[in-house]
């Protein structure tokens, strides 16, 4: 099967981590553009090096360069405003959009929970990196028994937050609620991100919080254990730190008023995110996780996309 070609957009730490991964990892993708805005960036000075044909006048730039018709798959590592930008530029040419912003233009996506739901959509939103941690935890639980409230933190090293993380905060703490409740399962989502300065940095960590009613706690625990494995398959580093914790709820605590629907527990489960240090250290699981997530869409829009043309 031949390779499929993708652009990269964004030479910043995100872009530049998965042009990596793309020319060390993937089988099935060519990287046959990375675009920029910084002409001084690393990232656009990597790609040249590695061979890769580079632009720093952005989406424009691509737009106008040779074998632009040849790429099939577009990746967005920029920001959630300037994404709206490029894919409306880019909507007349039919090619695929991944989206590693908070736009949310199109249907958010997390891969071991509904990207088999998605892979005929043009443009697909990969949430956040808390959101790509922790959703699927949420989704297993959901599997199990329902989850009235779901609250998720993502706290990340001070810095491995580029300046498009912070751009978007407003945007991660919507967008990752947002998906909590319509991929996750939950009823009601909430999420915060904690930039966290120390020295040296730590390792991402997430927590996430359930409100449940009765259900079966082993069962729950096997649901999260597996959901763990099948994640750590594209994302080595992702790992329990604890087993799963249930505390009994009693009936004057504030929890209950966060949901109309009788809850008796709350489900608390750890994760740390080791990055594979693939271009930042391993403390950035957050940039790891958004990456590998992509990649494993695009691999999958890619056979997909060999399928539909074998059929023709």
């Amino acid at each position: 099967m031949s390779r499929t070609k993708v652009a990269v957009i964004g030479s910043g730490n995100i872009g530049t981590d998965l042009m990596i991964k793309i020319r060390r990892l993937s089988t099935t993708l060519e990287l046959a553009a990375m675009v920029g805005i910084d002409p001084a960036s690393d990232g656009l000075a990597r790609a040249a090096r590695f061979g890769v044909p580079t632009t720093s006048d952005g989406v424009d730039g691509l737009l106008a360069m040779d074998g632009f018709d040849e790429i099939a798959i577009v990746f967005d590592a920029t920001s959630a405003k300037a994404h709206e930008v490029n894919a409306a530029k880019l909507a007349p040419y039919g090619k695929r959009l991944i989206d590693l912003t908070p736009a949310a233009i199109g249907p958010y996506v997390v891969p071991p929970v509904n990207l088999g739901e998605h892979l005929d959509a043009r443009n697909l939103n990969m949430v956040t990196c808390g959101g790509q941690a922790t959703i699927p935890i949420v989704a297993a639980i959901s599997r199990v028994t329902a989850v009235a409230y779901a609250e998720i933190v993502a706290s990340i090293a001070s810095r491995s937050a580029g300046p498009g993380t912070r751009a978007n905060i407003d945007e991660f703490t919507e967008t990752t609620a947002a998906a909590i409740e319509t991929v996750g399962g939950a009823r009601r989502g909430k999420a915060i991100i904690v930039l966290n300065p120390a020295e040296p940095p730590l390792i991402m960590r997430d927590t996430v919080l359930a409100l449940i009613g009765d259900a079966d706690h082993e069962a729950i625990r096997a649901a999260v254990d597996a959901m763990v494995q099948e994640v750590a398959t594209y994302v080595p580093g992702y790992r329990l730190k604890q087993r799963v914790q249930f505390r009994a709820l009693s009936a004057d605590e504030p929890l209950h008023t966060l949901t109309p629907l009788a809850v008796t527990h709350q489900v608390s489960v750890f994760l740390e995110v080791e990055g594979a240090a693939h271009y930042l250290p391993a403390y950035a699981g957050n940039l790891d996780i958004m990456t590998s997530a992509a990649l494993r869409t695009a691999e999958s829009l890619a056979a997909r996309l060999h399928t539909t043309e074998a059929a023709r």
